[in-house]
């Protein structure tokens, strides 16, 4: 509770009451790498980026390590990232507003952040390292840079990559960003779903006589997954993730794998869940919709043969759902996960 109160204080500091990607007002995601607090649509184009360049994370619904909390101090806050990742923007590029669209959202985000377009390169000359060289993980976020190393290769890297990113920002005035592959951040958002991976039960063998399973979870274009449990058919997560629901919202797909070391992992089931029921009784419930609300607790799929849902209960702006899952396309296999559906008020 005292790193959550110590995140709210530096939420309230001067630059970070606003946006550092389009301006608007109270924002309540955090990229933690980076140390920018973002609204909810940047966000959503920041988890398109990969967790590699943003990792995002909710002020309020993720639970806070003070280690974590010191890293996003240490980063400064909007003001400071705004400093070095805006320090060079065209004349012909406008940054977004808080009723720009998302595919203006998207092409600055990632000229800002992905392409550093608009970097300063002085600061990048005297830094031996830049704030998305951590690593961050489901059990806190921790700088994996080495000072040794810091201090002799990387800052010869970086010299290269100042050169490189002054080569950029002369290319600006005339190329825009790419369109990216992925799509995932130019569509609009109606809420988050967290997922709480709970166990696997019975898990098939793909190694001489266990696996090494880990869970991946997909909606729509985007992907996360929990942590390798080794040499175990049981294994016992208890990870929570999160993935933003897109507006049309697809449904929730978990793939099991065994981690290999040496050659492709090795598939060992799968499972699809419609979570429109449980987005459906969120909103409903945000809205103050009781008769809505009253249905959608009430509609609950039936599909042995692939899952067994439990009931949709709603509480605190919330709504929730505990699911035992059979695997399919596998000779043996379940999952118990649980999850819950956040309204993008939260």
């Amino acid at each position: 509770m005292r790193a959550n109160l110590r995140l709210a204080n530096f939420l309230s500091v001067s630059g970070n009451e606003l946006c550092a990607d389009c301006g608007s007002p109270n924002p309540k995601w955090v990229s933690a790498n980076l140390g920018a607090f973002v609204c909810i649509k940047c966000s959503g184009v920041h988890r398109s980026l990969g967790v590699h360049i943003s990792k995002i994370l909710s002020v309020n619904l993720d639970e806070w390590t003070e280690e974590d909390v010191d890293t996003v101090i240490k980063l400064g806050g909007n003001t400071e990232v705004n400093l070095k990742y805006e320090d060079s923007i065209p004349n012909n590029c406008r940054k977004p507003q808080p009723d720009s669209s998302i595919d203006e959202r998207t092409d600055f985000i990632r000229r800002k952040y992905e392409m550093q377009q608009f970097l300063n390169t002085e600061e990048q000359l005297s830094c031996p390292f830049n704030p998305a060289a951590f690593h961050c993980s489901s059990a806190g976020i921790t700088s994996v840079v080495d000072k040794k190393y810091i201090n002799s290769s990387m800052r010869v890297h970086n010299i290269g990559q100042a050169i490189l990113s002054n080569r950029k920002r002369k290319d600006v005035e005339q190329k825009p960003a790419k369109k990216s592959n992925s799509t995932a951040g130019m569509v609009e958002f109606v809420g988050l779903i967290k997922v709480k991976v709970v166990r696997g039960t019975d898990l098939a063998i793909r190694d001489v006589r266990s696996s090494d399973p880990y869970v991946m979870l997909s909606l729509g274009n985007q992907s996360v997954k929990t942590r390798v449990i080794k040499n175990n058919l049981n294994p016992v997560w208890n990870e929570r993730l999160m993935l933003s629901i897109p507006e049309d919202v697809p449904p929730l797909i978990l793939s099991v794998y065994d981690k290999d070391k040496f050659t492709e992992d090795d598939f060992m089931g799968e499972a699809e869940i419609d979570i429109r029921p449980l987005v459906s009784a969120a909103k409903a419930f945000e809205n103050g919709n009781a008769n809505e609300l009253s249905k959608q607790l009430e509609k609950v799929t039936e599909e042995k043969d692939k899952y067994t849902l439990g009931m949709i209960t709603v509480g605190d702006g919330k709504a929730k759902q505990e699911i035992a899952l059979q695997l399919q396309n596998v000779e043996s296999g379940e999952l118990e996960i649980e999850i819950e559906c956040v309204p993008l008020s939260q």
